[in-house]
């Protein structure tokens, strides 16, 4: 007689978006063991993401961006011990983590082939292809598990009729990738420009963005007049209030950030500015999805990161993108 597993185990370091992208995967498996308790581990920075779902039943958490990164992870190993998995699931292509979901002594373990050491330690190692939507690569990692495919993530929250002729734009990125050199978005001037331009096409305007976002929103209200847009900064308190927020609007406009992948599970009509990120590997290619690019950006190894740099460059010529090429790509698409 088969048995189902009870307890499913998820691993998913990573930020906010990187957890929304997973999410795709744990659905799929609990539409296959409807019945199974579903567990993520994941960054205390990423929490967030159980605002956003019903499908994950229980968190655990391993500060690994810490100094005290291998004293998380074996706490958070003599913790699963206690827990008596049946089934571990888990991203990242570091070659230590086949050998930390063995030590986890789950029965089950699946994860990227990272080279022998994985083909040996995990029940099944999964070819990593990173040169897809990121949410479709991490699905790979349960294709052996379950029948159902979800191809883009699903995100539970109320529903708010929709505010006519809007377009909420969301300009921020996370700190932490500024603290990091990395720069994914365009200034602040730029954005204010945007929201002149759109004002003055008629349309309904509204501006948010959370802690991380204040120093772009400042400047923002410095130079754009208050009555050429409704300020939300501020106003959404939590995660579910922002994607609250999001549902209402009919266009998005926002940086390669959390916020983008938000409106993506809501299928709201996204434009997102890319630089140096690969808009084929972070939005799905469909018809509620319209990336913002550099027109003649001549770098030669656009996008670079994260494959070729970890930083931006100096130059960030991917990020000449003016006014006029977001607000036109808005109106003629």
């Amino acid at each position: 007689m088969k048995t189902f597993p009870k307890k499913i185990l998820f691993l998913n370091f990573g930020g906010l978006g990187d957890e929304i992208l997973f999410l795709p995967a744990i659905i799929s498996v609990k539409k296959e063991f409807p019945n199974s308790e579903i567990t993520l581990a994941l960054e205390p920075r990423s929490k967030g993401i159980t605002a956003l779902t019903n499908i994950i039943d229980k968190t655990l958490f391993a500060d690994i961006k810490n100094s005290n990164k291998y004293f998380a992870l074996l706490k958070l190993l003599f913790t699963i011990w206690t827990k008596k998995f049946d089934i571990v699931i888990s991203s990242g292509a570091n070659k230590f983590i086949s050998l930390f979901l063995f030590l986890t002594f789950i029965k089950k373990r699946y994860g990227y082939n990272t080279g022998k050491l994985s083909e040996i330690l995990l029940t099944k190692a999964i070819k990593l292809n990173k040169n897809q939507y990121a949410a479709k690569m991490y699905h790979d990692l349960v294709r052996n598990i379950t029948n159902f495919n979800t191809e883009i993530p699903q995100i539970n929250i109320q529903k708010s009729n929709t505010i006519p002729n809007s377009i909420l734009i969301h300009p921020g990125v996370s700190l932490v990738s500024l603290k990091k050199g990395i720069i994914k978005t365009v200034s602040a001037e730029v954005w204010a420009e945007v929201i002149n331009k759109l004002a003055d096409k008629g349309k309904n305007v509204v501006l948010a963005g959370g802690p991380d976002d204040k120093d772009t929103i400042d400047k923002i209200q410095k130079i754009v007049p208050e009555e050429k847009y409704t300020n939300y900064f501020g106003k959404t308190k939590n995660l579910k209030e922002l994607a609250e927020l999001i549902s209402k609007t009919e266009i998005f406009l926002c940086s390669d950030s959390a916020p983008l992948h938000i409106a993506v599970a809501l299928k709201i009509k996204t434009y997102v500015i890319f630089g140096s990120t690969d808009d084929k590997k972070l939005i799905p290619q469909n018809e509620n999805v319209f990336p913002i690019k550099a027109k003649n950006c001549t770098c030669p190894i656009m996008p670079c990161l994260w494959e070729r740099r970890q930083t931006s460059c100096e130059n960030l010529d991917c990020l000449k993108i003016t006014a006029d090429d977001i607000v036109d790509k808005i109106l003629s698409t």
